[in-house]
């Protein structure tokens, strides 16, 4: 089944690719890999805003994780000249989790954007990862996600 396949049975329409907010582009290409830059999490195309352990429980923090990789599939797309089907493996996510100090299921939420790669890609979906708390995120941002990807040559 193809990747448009597999997103048009989940429901999933990528969005357009976000603009920077600052001084740096949304992905870079060296070779046959595409380092992506962190995308936030948004909700009704606004920042989704919120800090896991004060005022979001762990599931929602999976949603917005879940959002987060629906928009860096649409960068991913516009870095593949459009063709997902060029993504050879997901390599690695780096997610920044927006939590109390006391909030300690940071891999669980990340689980959102993860879980949703694998369907979508199957095993070239399955990744590297790394999943910790910070104290804020831009513009009060609950989760922040960076991508890097191989594609094939």
């Amino acid at each position: 089944m193809s990747i448009q396949q597999k997103l048009h049975d989940l429901q999933i329409t990528l969005p357009a690719v976000a603009t920077p907010a600052a001084a740096y582009v949304m992905y870079v290409q060296t070779g046959n890999t595409v380092y992506l830059s962190g995308h936030i999490a948004k909700k009704d195309g606004k920042v989704w805003v919120g800090q896991l352990g004060r005022d979001m429980r762990t599931e929602e923090g999976k949603e917005a994780a879940r959002a987060v990789a629906i928009d860096l599939m649409a960068t991913l797309q516009a870095a593949c000249g459009g063709d997902l089907s060029r993504v050879k493996r997901i390599v690695k996510l780096v997610s920044l989790v927006n939590s109390s100090a006391d909030f300690t299921e940071h891999h669980l939420v990340t689980n959102g954007a993860s879980e949703l790669l694998g369907e979508v890609f199957g095993d070239a979906g399955k990744h590297a990862r790394s999943a910790f708390g910070v104290a804020q995120l831009p513009m009060g941002s609950c989760v922040e996600i960076e991508m890097v990807a191989e594609l094939v040559s």
